[in-house]
């Protein structure tokens, strides 16, 4: 039976039938048939998915889309939320992975039948791969009300949360009081706040009952296709990976590359604790062995319960979930981890200051009301067994602020603080503030060492919106890691690192900034450098001289025959893609912003299966947002790169249409006013309204060669630039820090 519950928008419905969203409006005017909206708003009207697939398929026009498309619509559209049918499909696509011959059984049948037998299929396979069978019984008919929380998005399943605030990492928000002192309040009040406590950590994923699945059987049936076709692992991160793209305003997320850098720092460990984990990106990447045993909490249960199916997924380690706010109410008291990673919220103020004042982890001081990070550092601390490693990703304010500083010389003092490391701006968000990554150890009965290693790797920030080279940053960090930690060796890297002796920090500040600790970088080459950069300069200068275009002649308007992007790509004699959502993690992005300021290749997109659109030479891109009129044609260098997001590909026939002469009536300021759509904030480009005149294919070539002279005098200005800029950085640098004499 298919679920008519599901609602789609006119953008999925132009993502289904592979057009555009102006050809979804013209079906509606012009056919009466067209499915009526079931919901939405007047401007954005939503319509049943199930009555929408009927009207496409009988119109021809639903043969060539992907499963994975129609699954997604599906998902975004259940009735419940995206984040039910995320939990709902995560936990079928585990039962597929584990038990495939259980799921085969249940599915063969009408959907009632497959929604009143997976619950108990569901419980065993849950419960042998994330434990706490008790806890998850499916419920029972007495309990059905209680129940309707469970996995509804936003609600707690069976966990008490209220003022909790939603997104990632967010483990504060539970309002409570302290019962470990006794004077905090009466009997029955401490009475009542241990029940609350004892709810708010709950395991990360409950079973959901047969009523609950019911609504989700389509979009089940069409997750066991999608595995069919690429797995159990890859479909469901599929599925994550859309929702995440689609959601970017909702989730904080640790990137991959600094996930992978963090778990270096904590070295092998059979036991790893992720006291906020998100959406599970810390976890996962340290390398998952079926001896390994991993530990993850997160006050939105959401995002619990998917982490804990994410790793189920990934990985035979144990693993072992929880939803609840982790300062007040800890899933793992008893836990002695070998490594703690987490990237815990920032800036908290309701972190439980007043209720946890005399709390056992405070064991280097309490921390401040405006410190809530340091709260995290010692809770960290905490779950560590002797000689452990912790790694967390900070805010840089914390190394510095007055508020914190005892803190901060306790850990220095007792060797719980072993390096500090400054990245690059951009290494994640928020992205225009350098973070700082602190790794701790706890301390064993081994001395001390008596110094503390510093690190500073802004110098390999990226321009402009590439962002920094975190390639180079990982290798940097390590190897003086590896050097200071394992080796014993002092470090001493001018500009980059430093192995600094606690007594030198421990004044009255305890500033643990590390630019304000390491010598300045090593200026032996620093003019040579600059004289470089400098005879650069004057090469691209006089190049940029070279290329200026002639004097225009003055010629009377044209009088052309014109036709558009649309009709031209209905003609075959281009092809138009849009830029995906997911690719192969090797394979270099072409962002809108690489297209804007013409570099190379810079982004990522989430790892999926989903075919990506590659460029090929004489391809021609535009960007689709911000009302600037570009357009760029692939050479060589930039071929092979996937499409990103918010850009048009086009691919001409050579036989009818040359690439330059395409790209370059594309510019025109005229052309893309008349194509552009207003919205309150943000300008869209149409391309395939986007016109150029119909000329024979040798006067095409005449422009084209123009507009490739104007292209290369462009790119020579802009390099010109960037050199420019270079030159008086280097001179303002050396200047100030004695490296260039002002003679």
């Amino acid at each position: 039976m298919q679920d008519n519950t599901t609602e789609v928008t006119a953008a999925g419905i132009a993502r289904l039938a592979g057009v555009g969203r102006a050809a979804v409006s013209n079906w509606r005017r012009r056919h009466a048939d067209f499915p009526k909206p079931v919901g939405g708003t007047e401007t954005s009207p939503s319509f049943a998915l199930a009555e929408v697939e009927s009207w496409l398929r009988e119109q021809g026009k639903l043969a060539q889309v992907p499963l994975r498309e129609r699954v997604w619509q599906q998902l975004a559209g259940h009735p419940g939320g995206a984040l039910t049918a995320l939990v709902h499909a995560g936990c079928v696509l585990l039962l597929i992975h584990e038990r495939p011959t259980v799921w085969l059984h249940a599915s063969a049948g009408s959907d009632e039948r497959l929604a009143a037998l997976l619950p108990a299929a569901l419980d065993e396979v849950l419960t042998a791969r994330l434990g706490g069978a008790g806890e998850r019984a499916v419920h029972s008919g007495r309990d059905a009300d209680a129940s309707e929380a469970v996995n509804r998005p936003g609600a707690a399943w069976g966990v008490n949360r209220p003022g909790a605030t939603g997104g990632v990492n967010r483990s504060g928000g539970t309002k409570g009081v302290n019962t470990a002192h006794p004077a905090a309040a009466s009997a029955a009040s401490a009475a009542a706040s241990a029940s609350a406590a004892i709810a708010a950590a709950t395991p990360a994923v409950r079973t959901p009952t047969g009523p609950q699945l019911l609504p989700s059987a389509p979009l089940l049936r069409g997750a066991a296709e999608l595995a069919a076709e690429a797995g159990a692992r890859q479909a469901f991160e599929f599925l994550l990976g859309r929702h995440l793209d689609a959601n970017p305003r909702q989730y904080t997320l640790t990137p991959s590359e600094l996930a992978g850098l963090m778990a270096d720092l904590a070295g092998p460990a059979r036991s790893v604790l992720d006291p906020a984990c998100g959406t599970g990106a810390l976890l996962r990447a340290v390398g998952v062995r079926p001896d390994q045993e991993l530990y993850a909490q997160d006050s939105a249960p959401d995002l619990a319960a998917l982490t804990a199916l994410r790793l189920a997924l990934h990985s035979r380690a144990g693993v072992h979930g929880a939803a609840g706010d982790t300062l007040r109410a800890d899933a793992f008291p008893e836990l002695r981890a070998d490594a703690v990673l987490c990237h815990p919220p920032f800036n908290e103020r309701n972190w439980g200051h007043d209720e946890l004042a005399y709390d056992a982890r405070w064991e280097y001081g309490f921390p401040a009301r405006t410190e809530s990070e340091l709260a995290w550092v010692q809770h960290a601390l905490a779950r560590l067994a002797d000689g452990g490693t912790a790694v967390l990703l900070m805010p840089p304010a914390v190394a510095s602020r007055r508020s914190g500083r005892r803190i901060r010389a306790d850990l220095l003092r007792r060797g719980a603080l072993r390096a500090l490391v400054a990245l690059p701006a951009g290494a994640a968000a928020p992205h225009s503030i350098p973070l700082h990554l602190w790794v701790l150890r706890r301390p064993d009965r081994t001395p001390a060492t008596p110094e503390v290693l510093l690190m500073d790797t802004g110098r390999f920030t990226g321009d402009g919106r590439g962002g920094p080279d975190l390639a180079a940053v990982r290798d940097a960090v390590l190897d003086a890691w590896r050097a200071f930690e394992r080796d014993g060796e002092p470090v001493e890297r001018p500009g980059l690192a430093r192995s600094v002796p606690v007594i030198e920090l421990l004044d009255d500040d305890v500033d643990l900034a590390p630019a304000r600790h390491l010598p300045p970088a090593a200026a032996a080459d620093g003019a040579e450098e600059l004289t470089a950069v400098r005879e650069r300069l004057g090469a691209t200068l006089r190049l940029t001289v070279d290329l200026t275009p002639p004097p225009a002649d003055q010629a009377p308007p044209a009088r052309w025959p014109l036709t558009t992007v649309g009709e031209l790509a209905r003609g075959g004699a281009l092809v138009l893609r849009t830029g995906g959502n997911g690719g192969h993690a090797r394979v270099p992005v072409l962002t809108d912003h690489d297209v804007l300021a013409a570099t190379a290749p810079s982004g990522t997109l989430p790892q999926s299966d989903e075919e990506a659109v590659l460029t090929e030479p004489g391809d021609v891109v535009v960007p689709v947002l911000g009302g600037g009129s570009v357009a760029r044609v692939i050479d060589d260098a930039t071929a092979g790169a996937a499409l990103g997001r918010n850009l048009v590909l086009l691919r001409p026939d050579r036989t009818a249409l040359d690439p330059w002469f395409l790209a370059g009536f594309l510019r025109g300021t005229a052309n893309n006013r008349q194509a552009s759509s207003y919205a309150s904030t943000a300008t869209r480009l149409d391309v395939r309204r986007l016109q150029l005149p119909r000329l024979p294919l040798e006067e095409q070539r005449r422009y084209g060669a123009r507009f490739r002279a104007l292209d290369e005098f462009e790119r020579a200005l802009r390099h010109a630039s960037r050199l420019g800029e270079h030159l008086v950085r280097g001179m303002y640098d050396g200047l100030t820090d004695g490296t260039v004499a002002p003679g």
